[in-house]
């Protein structure tokens, strides 16, 4: 199984891939959990160059093809053989972050995504996706929250300096793929951590019980 957690940054998804990785390895199952963009030697350094505040006058497109040579060399190393030896997969974003943020942030072509997202995914498709929601003001001010109680996110890397009318772009765009799509599954991001992973956990439970019959 294939199970990827999207939305804008700090909205808590990679919180909800923790917790629900912990519970399935407590029932047994084999996980891999792996990040966008990172998870191989070569996508981590792929990530630096992403990230670097240093790069500001990255073009778009650069982008667009710096995050899709990410993910193909992840999906290639590790994505597929693990779940061609019956594993799960969990991803802290995947194909869709990319429509979301270069597609609907940057204002790159949709359909021409789309093409390079099939290309770089190797034609894989989650198996359910869940799309951890919270308005663009929450993301400042966890982020504000995170920097007064002395966290460890407490410097913007180069997509976060993109400003708020991006993140609403983004986040509009989120919503917008999520409706056509029956693999996503939206969730409220500002209710209780709690309460969101036993939302996850239900749907997951789920589709591990169809996958036994």
């Amino acid at each position: 199984m294939l199970i990827t957690f999207e939305g804008v940054d700090l909205c808590g998804k990679t919180t909800q891939a923790e917790i629900l990785i912990k519970r399935l390895k407590d029932l047994g199952y084999d996980v891999v959990f792996v990040r966008e963009p990172g998870g191989t030697k070569i996508s981590e350094m792929i990530r630096d160059i992403l990230l670097d505040l240093r790069n500001l006058e990255m073009d778009s497109i650069t982008e667009l093809f710096l995050f899709s040579a990410s993910r193909a060399q992840l999906v290639k190393e590790i994505i597929l053989p693990a779940l061609n030896s019956g594993k799960i997969v969990i991803c802290d974003r995947f194909y869709d972050s990319t429509l979301a943020y270069q597609g609907y942030g940057r204002g790159i072509d949709i359909e021409k995504i789309k093409v390079i997202n099939e290309l770089a995914s190797s034609g894989l498709v989650p198996d359910v996706t869940f799309l951890i929601d919270i308005p663009v003001d929450e993301i400042y001010r966890r982020k504000s929250k995170v920097i007064e109680t002395g966290g460890v996110k407490n410097s913007t890397d180069r997509m976060e300096s993109s400003g708020v009318e991006f993140y609403e772009r983004v986040r509009r765009g989120y919503l917008e793929i999520a409706k056509m799509s029956e693999r996503f599954v939206v969730i409220d991001g500002t209710m209780g951590i709690d309460e969101i992973s036993e939302k996850i956990w239900s749907i997951v439970f789920e589709k591990l019980k169809l996958q036994v019959r």
